[in-house]
């Protein structure tokens, strides 16, 4: 359908004309993609044509042209885009009859509310100001005529593209550090949870910064999948800019089921996959594409000294061998002349491996022919190609790069067919930084840097690599990982017994974490559970490293001096257990100085007495900052009400709860009995960081337990004036009762979406259960929460199953 056929007789070239089969244009669902974008440029091209033709006869202008530039001029127009037009003119004109000119066609378009970004020049000042400004320069590489004289559009456009190729040695830098910045700015499209399609490295404006390099003739991007990516991109921003009626470009968390229904996907993780993947192809044909531009233009600089040392002679490159059929040449990892990939199976993992061994890419040639030429490794692998793999998990940082451009030739998958299913997979807790796949490389890389802790530094590497290898299959992801892990490391060529300790690993990676946050490691059961799960002293060692590799690749807020000194505890008890050592039977723990002397003074004044006090925190391995770790200590007279209170008053003051801890303390009285009191330990962290004064924090909670004080009316206030920002809904709270979680108390684990008052919330329900808390151990992960609380009856012992999971439905029932 031509753009003229898309307006019916009864309609004119008018703005409502065009706004009506713009409209129709757009509701047609069997019109989309690349079929739209051209027809919309089409029909806006017929209009605009229109109003130049009009406006240029009534201003009496002559020798002038209506251009079409970026986006517009490659005839790709998304329902919201902006028209980049530029108005040109030979200057023959004067200045009144140029201006009434572009009146008579910005007008109609502002008028009609569509976004314009528009300039009027000669062919001299277009010249000059792409010569001043690269972004200029950039949108006149796609300028096309819309409407006017055309031989002044052609003249423009040889110009530009002329003065492109000239001054590529200069111009090509500027646009690689421009993509550079912009990267840092806006992060990597295939990583983000709300990725900006445009802006983000790997979008549409990289896409197009790989088209003005090919105009350069310097150097070429990749073709395989470049305009299959680019299309993808472009039909999610269409869809997006349908589904929210606005020109944006970021795919907000909330409108992501829509986009994706609009595209016919199943569900918004089937969107952000496709667009992951998208946004790989561009990102590593951006790798390779500058690569090759810095490449050229080394060696172009330095052709004319060469010239002058070697009387005009052409020097070949050097060939530094690497590894057998492995050389280094420009930079780049390349095959051996005598290398035979048909008769060599291990030698796509041995080039790999020495790739990132000597922290140098893999040429695109290479990992090319490899992917087409390469035979297949026989299953076992032989003990050769897995010490390969072992070895290019274990170079560190240079290990991402190399596996991700076997990824870009789908080797990955070859040699490991279960990586399909993690590929580009995206993990929807904002506590991950990196896709499935990405994670497990970057937790491979972290293990790398602990393999001189552990005596079998392969397994640790091959269990970093294996440790989610589960996601994206139904049920609990450890459980589905240990068979998949097997299986893998079977295929690896590992014996029986490395085999299961493998697997071992993978189905317990979270043990050791999980564990320390949320259990009462003075639990004799608690360290009991670990030491079985476990089994061996060597796989405590390995699962020790892996808890922390894993940490420290999800994310800066899963890891940090007070997470390491919980599990280096853990370990320490597990380890004396699987040594023979017996753990001791728990007593009752006595305060210490401060707690005594706090208990004491509430004794006396029958009040709440508090401490603040700072603890120094343990310093980070990598050095950098800990926050400050302040313990906040409340002793009062032992009566109902306290937990729910202490915590709602925690909560108005924006204190952030890391750990609880609460116990009874027997104290004499003047008349020769004893008083119960309650000593409160809270590890806690300013959520701003500024802590509130300790009298003003008394003040609240003498107020909240004598009912002066609405914490729930405080919080719901706050909550009101500071509304959380939308996004994806949050599952519902999950309440339940750990199994043999201890013998000296009942567990109650609560998993909910972390909000302020949650804890008090919580300690109100158990309050209401009539349960006693003997301890609570506390851990937030980004948005998510899991809480874990041992409980007793009022007489001090476990309580019964009924009643315990009568207990975790009315504490669900209240988060609910």
């Amino acid at each position: 359908m031509t753009s003229t056929e898309v307006m019916t007789e009864s309609e004119d070239s008018g703005p409502s004309g065009y706004a009506a089969a713009r409209l129709r244009l757009l509701q047609q669902e069997a019109r989309s993609g690349p079929p739209r974008r051209a027809a919309l440029a089409r029909l806006t091209d017929a209009w605009l044509d229109g109003l130049f033709t009009t406006a240029a006869e009534r201003a009496g202008v002559r020798g002038a042209a209506l251009v079409a530039v970026g986006g517009y001029g490659r005839g790709e127009l998304s329902p919201r885009s902006d028209l980049d037009l530029l108005l040109l003119h030979d200057g023959t004109a004067d200045a009144a009859a140029v201006a009434a000119l572009a009146d008579g066609i910005w007008y109609p378009v502002w008028d009609l509310g569509l976004a314009l970004d528009h300039s009027v020049r000669t062919p001299g000042e277009a010249r000059r100001t792409a010569g001043e400004d690269l972004k200029v320069q950039l949108g006149l590489l796609d300028a096309r005529p819309v409407a006017g004289d055309l031989g002044l559009v052609a003249g423009l456009r040889t110009t530009v593209l002329a003065d492109w190729r000239n001054q590529a040695p200069k111009r090509l830098p500027a646009l690689d550090e421009l993509c550079r910045e912009r990267a840092e700015r806006m992060g990597e499209l295939q990583f983000l949870l709300e990725p900006d399609l445009k802006e983000a490295r790997g979008g549409l404006r990289d896409a197009t910064a790989l088209r003005a390099v090919a105009a350069s003739w310097v150097a070429d991007a990749p073709r395989e999948g470049l305009a299959e990516a680019r299309r993808t991109l472009l039909d999610a921003r269409d869809a997006l800019h349908l589904t929210t009626g606005r020109a944006t470009d970021r795919l907000a968390l909330q409108e992501q089921d829509q986009v994706a229904g609009a595209l016919g996907l199943l569900d918004a993780d089937a969107l952000l996959r496709q667009v992951y993947e998208a946004a790989r192809t561009v990102s590593y044909a951006t790798d390779v594409t500058w690569r090759e531009v810095n490449r050229v233009l080394r060696a172009r600089s330095a052709r004319p000294r060469l010239r002058t040392i070697l009387g005009g002679a052409k020097a070949a490159p050097e060939r530094t061998p690497l590894a057998e059929g492995v050389v280094e040449a420009d930079g780049e990892v390349v095959l051996a002349r005598t290398a035979r990939p048909e008769r060599d199976p291990v030698l796509t993992l041995r080039a790999a491996a020495a790739a990132a061994e000597a922290g140098l890419p893999l040429s695109r040639h290479l990992v090319r022919h490899l992917g087409t030429a390469a035979q297949p490794l026989p299953v076992p692998w032989p003990s050769r190609a897995r010490e390969e793999l072992v070895t290019l998990l274990g170079a560190g940082g240079a290990t991402v790069a190399v596996w991700e451009a076997l990824e870009a030739e789908g080797i990955i998958t070859r040699l490991l067919p279960d990586w399909e299913r993690v590929h580009c997979r995206p993990q929807r807790n904002p506590v991950h930084t990196w896709t499935v796949d990405r994670h497990l490389v970057e937790t491979a890389v972290r293990a790398s840097h602990l393999t001189r802790r552990v005596g079998r530094p392969d397994l640790l590497l091959i269990a970093a690599l294996l440790h989610d290898i589960g996601k994206g299959w139904p049920g609990d992801h450890s459980v589905a990982g240990e068979v998949i892990a097997r299986d893998m490391a079977v295929r690896i060529g590992f014996d029986k017994q490395d085999v299961a300790v493998v697997a071992t690993l993978v189905r317990h990676h979270l043990l050791l974490i999980d564990t320390a946050t949320r259990r009462d490691l003075d639990d004799p059961a608690t360290v009991r559970s670990v030491a079985t799960a476990v089994g061996s002293a060597s796989t405590l060692e390995l699962l020790h490293a892996l808890t922390e590799a894993d940490a420290l690749a999800t994310g800066p807020a899963a890891w940090s001096s007070w997470r390491a000194s919980l599990v280096a505890d853990l370990v320490k008890r597990v380890a004396a257990l699987l040594a023979g050592e017996e753990p001791p039977a728990p007593e009752p723990l006595a305060p210490d100085a401060e707690q005594e002397r706090l208990a004491v003074e509430a004794l006396r004044t029958g009040e709440p007495v508090l401490s603040l006090r700072t603890r120094p925190e343990p310093a980070s391995e990598d050095g950098g900052p800990e926050p400050v770790g302040v313990e906040l200590l409340i002793a009062l007279p032992d009566r109902p009400g306290v937990l729910p209170a202490a915590a709602g008053v925690l909560a108005l003051h924006r204190l952030t709860v890391r750990a609880a801890d609460l116990r009874s303390v027997e104290l004499p009285t003047e008349l020769g009995e004893t008083a119960g009191l309650l000593v409160l330990s809270w590890r806690v962290a300013a959520e701003y960081g500024s802590l509130p004064q300790a009298a003003r924090l008394r003040a609240d909670l003498v107020r909240a337990l004598d009912g002066s004080l609405d914490i729930r009316a405080r919080l719901a206030e706050r909550e009101a004036a500071y509304p959380r920002r939308r996004g994806v809904k949050a599952p519902p709270p999950r309440v339940t009762v750990a199994a043999a979680g201890s013998r000296l108390a009942t567990v109650i684990e609560v998993r909910a979406q972390d909000a302020p008052g949650l804890l008090h919330r919580i300690g109100h329900a158990l309050e209401q259960s009539a349960v006693r808390v003997r301890s609570a151990h506390v851990s937030t992960l980004g948005a998510n929460a899991v809480d874990a609380f041992y409980v007793t009856d009022p007489d001090g012992e476990p309580l019964a199953p009924e009643q315990a999971a009568q207990v975790a439905r009315e504490v669900e029932r209240e988060l609910g």
